[in-house]
């Protein structure tokens, strides 16, 4: 069974970490991490087919769910990452209901819908060791959809009204640039956007997730409604970290600033 699946049709809250490490040593190490979800990022990190292969080898044992990103919404690509096990899949820049319709045709096989046929050589399912895969394949497969453009906050409502869409992902960075507040996704304006299109996605009947790797606003987003939110990054955990390790150092080892001269003697 699909946890991560399950828990969102639940409403249950699903916290995550972001993987742009592009390792699968750091992924493991994040996966016994106690997180929920991991979100392997296959569309801004330097990640391709067969290294986000061996990520989900390397998380497989520990008791969370891996996400992973395409880097576009291209179903060739869907089904050779759903063939290699990924069942949670983030498509990025989804901008209409008859795209969101295409996605879903993508990650099921006909006559429902466009996926090909190749389980005999498909770790999905175990080199067709899987009784009955290819006819319950897609009751395990987990299809959440990124929403971060003027058109697709627009279509929002249509996206998560989709048949067979499991989430709405709401990404601000990329909402931000789009409204016209490159860099700034706090902007009220960008906020705004953002808790208007969870109140959508929820009205919907559907799951809300988001990157908030500020915890106010994580913790905002949460108890707006959010339930699958990633609360840092890896990339963002090892910078922030090891600058500050280093600052810490850098001023222990300075040397103490020299009493000014007075001229006066004591």
């Amino acid at each position: 069974m699909n946890s991560f699946k399950q828990a969102l049709a639940d409403g249950q809250k699903q916290i995550g970490l972001w993987q742009a490490l592009a390792s699968p040593y750091s992924a493991e190490i994040c996966a016994g991490a106690g997180f929920d979800w991991l979100l392997i990022d296959g569309e801004h990190a330097p990640n391709d087919i067969p290294l986000v292969l061996q990520q989900l080898q390397a998380v497989a044992a520990s008791p969370v769910e891996p996400v992973v990103r395409l880097p576009s919404g291209d179903p060739v690509l869907i089904k050779q990452y759903l063939d290699i096990g990924a069942r949670n899949l983030l498509i990025p820049m989804i901008e209409s209901g008859a795209q969101a319709a295409r996605m879903v045709a993508a990650c099921r096989y006909p006559p429902r819908g466009i996926r090909g046929v190749g389980s005999a050589i498909g770790r999905a399912s175990r080199w067709n060791r899987t009784p009955e895969y290819l006819h319950k394949a897609e009751q395990e497969i987990c299809l959440l959809l990124q929403i971060e453009s003027v058109d697709g906050l627009a279509a929002c409502a249509d996206i998560a009204r989709t048949d067979g869409v499991d989430g709405v992902f709401v990404g601000p960075s990329d909402l931000a640039a789009a409204l016209g507040h490159l860099g700034d996704p706090g902007h009220p304006e960008v906020q705004s956007a953002i808790f208007g299109a969870i109140d959508t996605i929820r009205s919907a009947g559907k799951a809300v997730g988001l990157l908030a790797a500020d915890e106010t606003l994580a913790r905002k987003a949460l108890a707006a409604g959010a339930s699958f939110v990633a609360v840092g990054t890896d990339i963002t955990i090892l910078a922030r970290e090891a600058e500050a390790l280093a600052r810490k150092f850098r001023e222990d080892a300075a040397p103490a600033t020299p009493p000014s001269s007075s001229g006066q003697i004591y």
